[in-house]
Formats: C-alpha cells, sequence, structure tokens
C-alpha cells in the first residue's frame, strides 16, 4: 500500500519519522521542525488507517512495516541516516529496519512489549471503546503539550481508523528487536506503558542504549522537547550522525 508522506527540508541526510497509534505525521512537528533546522530532509509517513493514508481491510504490525518499505523505497536514494518511531511506530521501525538499514535507529516508548492477562485485556478494550478526547480532555491530560500539539492530535483523532486497534487483537508480535540491525537508541518515558524491565535488559542485552527523560509520559517529545532533543542530539553526535 502507499502511504502519505510528508516531506520536509532539504538536507543531504534523510530522517524518517514513524508515528503511533491513533495519530498521524503531524505528532513530530516539533521535532521534524528540530531536524530540519540540522540539515536534515525529513520523511514522515501516516501509517494505513491514519491521517492521509489509505484505509485497510486488516491491519498488523507486519503490514505496517511493509507499506512503509515499499512507500519510501523509490524516495530513498539510498540508505536513509536515520528512522525513528514512536509507540506503535517504534515498533514497526523495528519490522522495517532490515529492509530500510539506516545508519541509525531510534525507538520512542516503542510497542515492544504489551501488559498481559486481564491487565492487556483491560488495555485493548478501552482502546476500542473509549470516544474520542475532547480539547479539555486531551489538556487536562497532557499539561506539558503545546497548544499546537493539541491541535494536531485532535485533527489526526479526526481521521483515525479505530479498526487500528484490531491490529493488536494478537499482541505476540509486540516483541523486542531479536538482533541489532543499526546502532539503536530506546527513549523511555519515566513510566513507559509499554515496555518492561525484562523488555529493556532485552535491548541492552542487544546493544542499545536506553534512556529515561525524567518526568516526561508516553509522548516524551510532545512532553519535553528539549530533554528529548539533547538526549538525541548527544547520541547522534557519539553515531557520527550530528546535528548542525
Amino acid at each position: 500500500m502507499q502511504l502519505a508522506v510528508h516531506v520536509r527540508g532539504s538536507g543531504d541526510r534523510t530522517a524518517v519519522l514513524i508515528h503511533g497509534i491513533m495519530s498521524d505525521h503531524r505528532a513530530w512537528t516539533r521535532v521534524s521542525d528540530e531536524l530540519v533546522d540540522g540539515g536534515f530532509r525529513v520523511l514522515a509517513v501516516d501509517l494505513a488507517g491514519h491521517g492521509a493514508s489509505p484505509r485497510s481491510r486488516r491491519y498488523t504490525p507486519r503490514g505496517w512495516a511493509d507499506d512503509v518499505v515499499e512507500t519510501l523505497d523509490p524516495l530513498l536514494d539510498g540508505p536513509p541516516e536515520l528512522v525513528m518511531g514512536h509507540s506503535l511506530g517504534g515498533l514497526v521501525a523495528s519490522l522495517a529496519a532490515d529492509r530500510l538499514a539506516p545508519r541509525a535507529a531510534i525507538y520512542v516508548d516503542p510497542a515492544f512489549a504489551f501488559p498481559k492477562g486481564i491487565r492487556g485485556a483491560l488495555f485493548k478494550l478501552a482502546f476500542a471503546l473509549a470516544p474520542r478526547p475532547r480539547r479539555s480532555a486531551l489538556v487536562r491530560w497532557n499539561p506539558r503539550w503545546s497548544p499546537e500539539d493539541v491541535d494536531n492530535e485532535l485533527a489526526a483523532l479526526r481521521e483515525w481508523d479505530k479498526r487500528t486497534i484490531l491490529g493488536f487483537a494478537d499482541s505476540r508480535p509486540v516483541v523486542p528487536p531479536l538482533r541489532l540491525v543499526a546502532p539503536s537508541l530506546v527513549v523511555l518515558a519515566e513510566r513507559s506503558l509499554l515496555m518492561t524491565d525484562a523488555a529493556v535488559r532485552a535491548l541492552r542485552g542487544l546493544g542499545m542504549t536506553v534512556e529515561t527523560v525524567a518526568g516526561s509520559g508516553h509522548n516524551v517529545f510532545r512532553d519535553d522537547l528539549p530533554g528529548f532533543m539533547r538526549v538525541v542530539g548527544e547520541w547522534l553526535q557519539r553515531q557520527g550522525v550530528a546535528t548542525r
């Protein structure tokens, strides 16, 4: 499936950004600003069922990853310098990384684990049944978001296909990567929703760097953009992919 791709900047390095469930490329607006200022060309996709991309008859993590690779292939002259994914987008990025072969990968509070048993079932049920929130609720739940972030999320929610929740009906594919395909940074919320201590140990065992942004929630880069970009910038510099 061909996805909507939103291109910003004209730098000679490419960053691919993959959003989380219920959102779309607009979640990355302020991060994109920083990357473009740092000399990147940014390709931010809308996953199937989100934003301006088509709806799918069936949603799965592997299907989302296949769509990303198929869509980006003609837009990339070679491997991108950076692939970054948040939540569901982190899982999708990890599944696509073998084929995209980025120079560096960043996974932001990624969906590499899922609550087990009753807690997991209730988690899925809440997503499936909860109405789309109003502005007042978004502001109350996310007091550190900018007004622009709130506007962007409300717009994304209006275009979101709630059937994407069915992509997690079987949570067995929601697992950490099994091998390291590129230097990788995992940026966690202070209290991660979708990461367990065991998953963190597994990622470090693979050689990934795992950092936590203190005080941040699941949308780390919206809660504390300066703190997030500081962690990202310092790590990229160590990988030789520094922003200007």
